[in-house]
């Protein structure tokens, strides 16, 4: 198989977004499988069917988001070594991410199997929808080791410059989700537990046909058990750009289930409409997290080729593609929130809840794609120890307590609760440009002295 794009040569923007809208359409796709659930979950069962899928899957990604953080650190590290055309070291690496997320997989099924009542206790989930939310995150556990296997191949993938068969295995387990949970909730009637086991066999399935698919297509790297080694060296490389990733991906994840839980004593009406807008969240989110994912991508490859300015060029490139992208979402949530709501539920309740909450916390849309952007680029250099502090500082030492804040002294206030996550996020774009210009600047002229030195 072929590596599918070089992205450090032609045109900056194009090659940009020919690496990025395959990127966005396979995380638009794996978004539909939270979003295909609860809309199942909304037209066939009652609403704490709909409170117990949007508490149980805020548990399940975070998980999602661990995962995901650490392997863009593969991602990163691939896509630096196929920049300096290292052969080996891309395969080394290959390896040990496989064989590291193999061991990863069974200790998070472990752990989510083992506190999964104290996080659901945690989260204020109401009594009503104990039951059924602890059910979906049980099932949704023992499907972690197919959630690494295919993030850890599709992270893989990309950094080599393929963002095309991603698209491919999640478009098939997405098509399998879509059918299983037709079948086992409308036909079967399992309700949570249907939706819930549709999610771990289809991504199974498309795990397994990647692996098959790859072996058969002369990919760099053949998927057998002897080719599964760990390299202590890259290990430790891994845990360097991976974990500081991951860890910020927790945080964000934990302020979330933070404002869950305070929703969540606001009753079942308020509990569903938030849940419902951390599905546009994702959607709406997605143009900024696809591009800068692919700007790690696209940066890690052009620094390894020696091309920090065409790495810099892709920054603005991708800022600009993502605000407008993000936009129309924030269009549509300002003008007609109670449409959107009204996808996924016909109860007016839910709809009155949500109205307020969507228009505030929809100008996060806009602020996200500055921050994530910027991150992206960052994450590319390996500078992960800044967004790491960045991420965990917005999250901890802002996000939750202005959450609390809020909820104290306004606890019926959506539309206040709403505000606090755009508001974050934009006193962050504004640290994180500063630290960015600051970095380049600093680059700029290490490389004169360095030249000056040469000479």
């Amino acid at each position: 198989m072929k590596q599918e794009q070089n992205l450090t040569e032609g045109p900056v923007l194009k090659t940009l977004l020919a690496f990025t809208v395959p990127f966005i359409i396979a995380n638009v796709i794996q978004a539909l499988y939270g979003a295909v659930d609860l809309f199942v979950i909304g037209r066939y069962c009652p609403p704490e069917s709909v409170a117990a899928v949007s508490t149980g899957t805020q548990v399940t990604q975070i998980i999602t988001s661990m995962i995901t953080g650490l392997t863009l650190g593969s991602t990163i590290l691939v896509g630096k070594y196929t920049g300096m055309n290292a052969k080996e070291e891309v395969k080394k690496t290959i390896g040990t991410t496989l064989s590291v997320f193999a061991l990863a997989a069974l200790a998070l099924t472990a752990a989510m199997l083992l506190f999964v009542t104290p996080i659901l206790e945690l989260l204020k989930t109401p009594e009503q929808s104990f039951a059924l939310a602890r059910q979906y995150v049980v099932i949704c556990s023992c499907g972690i080791f197919f959630i690494c296997g295919y993030n850890a191949i599709s992270a893989i993938l990309r950094g080599y410059g393929d963002s095309r068969r991603p698209m491919m295995f999640i478009a098939l387990s997405c098509a399998l989700n879509v059918a299983g949970d037709v079948i086992l909730v409308k036909y079967a009637g399992l309700g949570v537990a249907g939706v819930a086991l549709a999610t771990i066999g289809s991504q199974a399935i498309s795990m397994i046909c990647a692996i098959v698919y790859l072996n058969r297509s002369r990919f760099i790297f053949t998927f057998t058990l002897s080719n599964l080694r760990i390299d202590s060296q890259k290990v430790r490389e891994l845990a360097a750009v991976g974990i500081p990733i991951s860890l910020q991906e927790c945080m964000v994840r934990l302020s979330f289930l933070y404002l869950t839980s305070v929703t969540n004593r606001l009753g079942v009406y308020a509990a569903a409409a938030v849940g419902i807008a951390s599905k546009y969240d994702v959607f709406a989110m997605l143009p900024a997290t696809s591009t800068a994912n692919a700007l790690a991508a696209v940066t890690a490859q052009n620094y390894g080729a020696g091309k920090p300015e065409r790495a810099r060029a892709s920054l603005f490139a991708g800022l600009g593609f993502a605000v407008a992208a993000s936009s129309l979402f924030w269009l549509w949530a300002q003008s007609s929130p109670e449409t959107m709501i009204g996808m996924f539920t016909r109860d007016g309740a839910i709809i009155n809840e949500g109205i307020p909450f969507f228009r505030s916390c929809s100008y996060d849309y806009l602020a996200v794609s500055f921050v994530f952007c910027l991150n992206g680029y960052l994450n590319g250099r390996s500078k992960t120890i800044f967004t790491m502090i960045s991420c965990c500082f917005g999250a901890l030492a802002l996000r939750m307590p202005l959450i609390w804040l809020v909820y104290t002294y306004w606890p019926d206030n959506l539309l206040r609760i709403g505000s606090i996550a755009p508001a974050v996020s934009g006193f962050m774009a504004v640290y994180t440009l500063i630290y960015v210009v600051v970095s380049i600047r600093r680059e700029r002229v290490e490389r004169t002295e360095d030249a000056a030195l040469a000479e």
